[in-house]
């Protein structure tokens, strides 16, 4: 057990080590960004525009030190237009099981990730950074969905400082694709180091400090260092009989292989894959405090660089501003000339003879205060004393801040028209293309920030079939805002717009939105939100409508529903029931067909109906004419006395019933009827003499 404390020791403080050296080399080979990152957001953000030697000595002069501070609303120009055009991710199915309505599950979810962790924030933040300094940072995260569950979620976090970031050094990509090191600092008191970190070895912080690491303990501050670190590793993939191909991990797992001896899966091939592992390593001056695993194969760092420049291997990062610096501060400089040769010079002084101020002591306080009036000394009949005229603002010192004023919109590339001051253009169209001006030469940061979210979505895309693995209930947020809840990993109803799209044929089906199997390509949409461009649609639609004033009958339901105004969804709900059958995607000729063939099978039904009551009929007469023929041949049995057996009556298809008043004969089939009682023996009668016999006459026959 000790060799194993020892051995782990011994790994930590080598870990440690390299940890320290990989760290300061990379700060050195950044230095130079960093120092201009400090630089420029103090003189744009802070309004630290002024040298600090010319400061101090203009205030011990007691000399004013003006600044007109210009870059704020530059960079805020192309901040704010870069928050009303959001770049949005989007999911392309690209093979291995993937399809094109798991990738709209997928845009649904990464939309609703955005929503939760207040992604807009973390963008925000670092497209400002960029363009006020010259670089800016977001990343991703996973945590726990709550304190009692096991599921995770997929998050997405501001970095404020991006001084606190130390970049990959020898990686010089657009994005952190390739990044294999990269540090996140963060400095604590020491009661919250100890707090946080109890077990760590404090000892050397309450001391002098021996054993800590240059620069990592200062003013009772301890710097804690994210070290994540990013190595390939190479593990054993097997392809099965079926073509999935799983890793030789999962395929010792149990479970897995008893699903494939029910299956009948075998294994075909293996062969050895490169792969990288992802771990996160939390460490201090003086030790490692935390190892932890990443699920995915990136750094989850994301850089929203400035205006780049690569020169001899070196990566060179410039903010919106950092050229416009030195004509700022000569508006500064001749703005503050200006002011103070006209504020701060002598007034014009009182001109007349000698003696003229001799009996009136205001005339010491004349240029200072305003007296109700002055008397002066007449001397020789000469002219009393006047004031001399005043020389007017130093039109030098107005020129030069109208030249530094011009500087700063050509270095910036922003112009009075981004900036919404009037020009003599008259047309919507010039103005429009004065201002897409400042949007053309300013595109780049703007295309950084959406480069820098479309690494995101690949970091998301690589972390949510590792993340969302287990059958679970996801919101999803639709383009429009609206959300929904949708069941994935396991077999759950297809999405409306999927059974919509397929018409009957979904119907009964049961759908499989699956999280953890296909591959998806990740693109990055920029453009106006969707509310943007549904206020555009409106307004558009409704200059359309103007010019061609037919078009409402056609397009109204359009118009209703991209306004925003409540019950819009209704009345486009209704005007949609009044277009014609051609503008709701419907044939006439088609529908009118249709119509004919329900009419003729109605027809047909109705003419089924009517034959099968004839026959119904015709059957009911036949009926009566038996039952009455029966009757007929019953009343004549009755009247000539003769009695049936009940063999002969079912022979003839009658019935006889014994009653009080005899046998009753009805017609019908044979029946069982009861037993005939016997009947005594008639007694002999004697013979009847022989009557005599009528002869026929003669010549009969």
């Amino acid at each position: 057990m000790a060799d194993e404390k020892s051995n782990t020791s011994t790994e930590d403080e080598s870990l440690h080590a390299e940890g320290l050296r990989i760290y300061a080399h990379a700060v050195q080979v950044d230095e130079h960004n960093r120092t201009r990152y400090a630089d420029d957001i103090r003189f744009a953000r802070l309004g630290e525009q002024w040298p600090e030697a010319i400061r101090k000595k203009r205030e011990q002069e007691g000399r004013p030190c003006l600044t007109i501070n210009r870059m704020t609303s530059i960079i805020r120009q192309v901040v704010n237009d870069a928050r009303q055009n959001k770049p949005a991710i989007k999911f392309h199915a690209v093979g291995d099981g993937a399809d094109e309505w798991t990738a709209k599950v997928l845009d649904g979810v990464v939309r609703n990730i955005e929503y939760s962790s207040n992604a807009d924030v973390a963008y925000d933040t670092a497209i400002d950074n960029a363009v006020s300094g010259n670089v800016g940072y977001f990343r991703i995260t996973t945590d726990y969905a709550g304190d009692d569950v096991f599921d995770q979620d997929i998050g997405i976090e501001r970095i404020a400082d991006s001084l606190s970031v130390v970049p990959d050094a020898y990686a010089l990509d657009a994005d952190s694709a390739n990044w294999n090191d990269a540090f996140v600092t963060d400095d604590y008191s020491l009661d919250a180091f100890k707090a946080k970190w109890p077990k760590a070895d404090a000892a050397s912080f309450e001391g002098d400090g021996k054993g800590v690491a240059t620069g990592w303990l200062s003013d009772n501050l301890v710097r804690v260092a994210e070290w994540w670190r990013r190595r390939e590793t190479t593990q054993i993939i097997v392809k099965l009989s079926n073509g999935q191909v799983v890793t030789e991990k999962q395929l010792a797992d149990p479970d897995f292989q008893q699903l494939m001896a029910v299956e009948g899966i075998g294994e075909v091939a293996r062969r050895p894959a490169r792969t990288m592992k992802v771990e996160q390593i939390i460490m201090n001056g003086c030790e490692v405090l935390e190892t932890n695993a990443w699920a995915g194969k990136f750094i989850p760092i994301v850089p929203v660089y400035g205006d780049e420049v690569i020169i001899d291997g070196k990566r060179h990062l410039k903010s919106l501003i950092h050229d416009a610096k030195d004509p700022q501060r000569m508006l500064n400089y001749w703005r503050t000339a200006s002011t103070e040769l006209v504020a701060l010079a002598p007034k014009a002084p009182w001109v007349g003879p000698v003696g003229s101020f001799a009996s009136d002591p205001n005339w010491a306080t004349a240029n200072s205060e305003n007296h109700q009036y002055l008397e002066y000394d007449p001397v020789d009949n000469q002219m009393p004393p006047q004031r001399q005229p005043f020389a007017g603002p130093p039109a030098g010192a107005l020129q030069e801040a109208l030249n530094a004023s011009d500087d700063i919109k050509s270095t910036s590339g922003i112009f009075d028209a981004s900036l919404g001051a009037q020009g003599n253009e008259t047309s919507g169209r010039a103005i429009l293309a004065r201002q897409r001006e400042g949007d053309t030469s300013t595109f780049n940061f703007t295309d950084n920030l959406s480069r820098a979210i479309r690494h995101a979505g690949r970091i998301m895309a690589d972390l949510i079939p590792k993340v969302y693995t287990v059958p679970r209930v996801l919101r999803i947020i639709q383009e429009d805002g609206s959300n929904r809840s949708v069941a994935v990993n396991q077999q759950t109803e297809p999405l409306p717009e999927e059974a919509k799209a397929a018409g009957e044929e979904m119907q009964g089906v049961m759908r499989i939105y699956d999280l953890t199997s296909g591959k998806y390509d990740v693109t990055c949409e920029a453009g106006p939100s969707y509310t943007t461009k549904r206020q555009e649609a409106a307004a558009q639609m409704t200059e359309f409508m103007r010019a061609v004033p037919g078009a409402g009958q056609v397009m109204g339901d359009l118009l209703a529903k991209n306004l925003d105004w409540p019950g819009a969804d209704e009345i486009a709900d209704r005007l949609k029931l009044l277009l014609p059958p051609q503008a709701q995607g419907q044939n006439p000729q088609l529908m009118q067909a249709q119509q004919q063939m329900q009419q003729m099978q109605q027809m047909l039904a109705q003419a089924q109906q009517q034959i099968a009551q004839l026959q119904q009929d015709k059957q009911l007469e036949q009926r009566k004419l038996d039952i009455a023929a029966h009757k007929a041949d019953t009343d004549r049995l009755k009247a000539l006395g003769v009695t049936l057996l009940p063999e002969v009556a079912a022979a003839m298809g009658l019935q006889v019933s014994q009653g009080l008043g005899g046998a009753d004969i009805t017609p019908g089939g044979p029946a069982p009827q009861p037993q005939a009682m016997p009947q005594p023996m008639p007694e002999p009668q004697p013979a009847a003499p022989e009557q005599p016999q009528p002869q026929p006459f003669p010549g009969q026959q």
